[in-house]
């Protein structure tokens, strides 16, 4: 590839159920599907997106836990899935309790950034990677945003959708600020878009109002085939490939890339 170390993004909203896991599967395998090799590093206690790449609890032998607390590096963890291009760091509910395991390290924000530039993970040739984050502002989601070159924020088309995203930006501010001055934010994707809901639409105007051109031109629609994906193991992109959760991921990644600066031949995956 392309760029000697991959871009690094955190894929971060405080609420719950607004499309993070599902963008981190969908993204990564777009991005796979157009030649990147992507990893998705789950830190989600719930470990959502390890199942939704095929890899349920008994299958997580080693798992992000074992990185943050110190007991692993990420290249032991580090496992191919099904989706070829595309690999994950798996999680489980162990990292529930890191607040606690870590309180007493000194460097705790920094765990994640130091093994996502282990140079033993050179051999793996990522272009991306994608942290999957909690649904909280807690010590993992800080240690994503330390540890990553920008944020990339799924918000659903909902009423209340800006008001919780006035905290995160705060916190990302406060990151720049403490930890990682380089920080940056990637993009924010209104996901769950009904396109007959005049909510939704004066969400996005609102959106579009208030982010500019951080908004994604391309929006998430709701979609039955994206929601029945993780249940066979598979990304929308797999496992209904035509699909209009499929194409909008797909679109999502070429945006990103465009975004990204990355060439054109890069986006062919040359």
């Amino acid at each position: 590839m392309k760029n000697q170390m991959p871009k690094i993004i955190a894929i971060a909203n405080q609420k719950g159920g607004v499309g993070k896991t599902t963008t981190a599967i969908n993204l990564g395998a777009a991005l796979a599907d157009k030649g990147y090799r992507a990893l998705v590093v789950d830190i989600d206690p719930q470990g959502n997106a390890s199942t939704g790449l095929g890899f349920g609890p008994d299958q997580r032998k080693l798992t992000t836990y074992d990185v943050i607390i110190g007991e692993s590096p990420l290249r032991d963890v580090i496992v191919e899935t099904n989706t070829p291009g595309l690999f994950l760091a798996p999680s489980t509910v162990d990292l529930s309790s890191s607040d606690v395991d870590l309180v007493a390290n000194e460097k705790r924000i920094f765990l994640l950034h130091t093994a996502l530039r282990e140079p033993t993970l050179d051999q793996f040739g990522f272009d991306v990677v994608l942290i999957d984050c909690p649904p909280s502002l807690n010590l993992l989601t800080i240690n994503a945003m330390v540890g990553a070159h920008s944020v990339f924020i799924p918000l659903q088309s909902e009423f209340f959708a800006l008001e919780g995203l006035a905290q995160l930006m705060h916190t990302i501010r406060e990151i720049r600020q403490a930890a990682n001055p380089n920080l940056r934010i990637e993009g924010v994707l209104l996901t769950m878009y009904d396109t007959r809901n005049n909510l939704c639409r004066q969400v996005e105007e609102d959106a579009r109002e208030n982010l500019d051109n951080l908004l994604f031109e391309t929006k998430v629609p709701r979609n039955i085939r994206l929601s029945e994906a993780p249940s066979f193991a598979m990304p929308v992109t797999q496992y209904d490939p035509q699909s209009t959760g499929a194409v909008a991921y797909r679109s999502v990644a070429t945006e990103l890339l465009r975004r990204m600066g990355w060439s054109k031949e890069e986006m062919a995956g040359v």
